[in-house]
């Protein structure tokens, strides 16, 4: 308390958008399985069934990363990345003026003064833009406080965060997918999502596809092993509903944005339609668009993303709310360190797992000394003040502060 006694304004004196540059090696031919989309309903649009290559091959690619800077006159600091470009040009041109002058500390009305100086705040670029300068103003008080964001949010709520295994990339050829399956299992992770590929637009044969993935991940893992499936909004409920009633009996933990967002009726249908529970939320923006659907008993899920939907700060009043509808809250995993932090502070009745991106999270933190990873499906909690971010200046070939504005 001694140290919060003694705070002052900490006035905020640049917003920067830096972009790093590099090379890392990258493996072709294998774990390019794409998902289900709604785009897919178009024959033009619908991609050839996917196998890995036989013989992959190995190469050597650029890597670039943005990352947001906030600066105080008094020289405290706050980074977070990477960020979304489109989030990035938002900051730039539209946030970076007006935020100079503001009191970094005053995390609330800097969130709320952004919130209403646009008729577009809601959603889309603007919100993520939001989302960025929160997450950097959380690190800044970190920084500030040197402490961990988790504990300004009111301290951790278990010594580890449980991460589930999301398959996004792997090949779903049935011999590949029982040995994926089984190697995860073996590494100690109790829960596994796998992205299903195939929606209307595939007939009949697709359906069947959709369905036997079930079958044979129940087969490969057995009954100890929990199983998510997610179709990236390409379905819609009728659909749905017929794919349930096939699977129901291999008791899928739940089905993830089986159409777009906004049709929040259609979820409510769905929820009452299939034992399967219901989830969505990672094209869900902002707490007021998550009371909608638990108003409506929409899902049995919320997974909202702090990169998207209004940064740590609304995260945790999107939590708040959930937990009053007994819904949990498991982040989408765009990104780590900000969903990583709130978990890490909120009840395991509440959040009680974190999604582990496993092929895009190899290359994500390329230019971070520490890039997050669970080990044994478990995140250590972070111990450096704000999220911890350092960078691996061995990997940064070049750098540049980009300008929009």
């Amino acid at each position: 308390m001694a140290a919060l006694a003694q705070t002052k304004a900490q006035p905020i004196a640049a917003v920067e958008i830096w972009e790093y540059r590099g090379h890392r090696e990258a493996v072709r031919g294998i774990d390019q399985q794409y998902q289900a989309n709604p785009l897919f309903i178009y024959e033009e649009l619908r991609p050839k069934p996917y196998t890995d290559a036989a013989s992959p091959t190995l190469a050597r690619v650029a890597a670039t990363a943005l990352y947001l800077k906030i600066k105080t006159s008094d020289g405290l600091e706050g980074f977070y990345g990477p960020i979304d470009k489109e989030a990035a040009i938002v900051v730039d041109e539209q946030l970076k003026s007006f935020l100079l002058g503001k009191d970094a500390l005053a995390q609330e009305k800097i969130w709320d003064q952004l919130y209403r100086s646009n008729r577009h705040a809601r959603r889309g670029a603007f919100l993520m833009a939001i989302s960025a300068v929160d997450n950097a103003l959380w690190d800044l008080r970190g920084r500030y406080f040197k402490t961990p964001v988790y504990r300004l949010l009111g301290g951790p709520t278990r010594n580890s965060i449980e991460a589930y295994a999301s398959c996004l990339g792997y090949s779903l050829e049935p011999a590949k997918v029982r040995t994926r399956a089984a190697l995860l299992q073996k590494e100690g992770y109790r829960y596994q999502k796998w992205f299903l590929a195939y929606g209307p637009g595939d007939g009949p044969e697709g359906m069947k596809k959709n369905v036997d993935l079930v079958r044979i991940l129940r087969e490969t893992v057995g009954e100890e092993t929990e199983l998510m499936f997610d179709v990236y909004s390409g379905w819609d409920l009728s659909y749905t509903l017929a794919w349930a009633k096939q699977v129901e009996k291999y008791r899928p933990r739940w089905i993830e944005e089986a159409t777009q967002a906004e049709k929040i009726g259609s979820f409510a249908q769905m929820q009452k339609g299939t034992s399967i529970p219901i989830a969505s939320g990672e094209h869900i923006q902002g707490r007021w668009e998550v009371y909608d659907y638990l108003k409506e008993g929409a899902l049995n899920v919320v997974q909202c993303d702090p990169e998207w939907c209004g940064g740590t700060s609304e995260l945790v009043k999107i939590c708040t709310m959930a937990s009053i509808f007994d819904v949990p809250v498991i982040p989408h995993g765009h990104s780590l360190h900000a969903a990583l932090h709130v978990i890490a502070s909120q009840s395991p009745a509440v959040c009680p797992l974190a999604e582990y991106l496993i092929l895009k999270m190899q290359s994500y933190y390329h230019f971070e000394k520490e890039p997050l990873a669970p080990k044994a499906a478990h995140f250590a909690l972070p111990q450096g003040p704000g999220y911890g971010i350092e960078l691996d200046e061995a990997k940064i070939e070049s750098r540049e502060q980009l300008k929009w504005a």
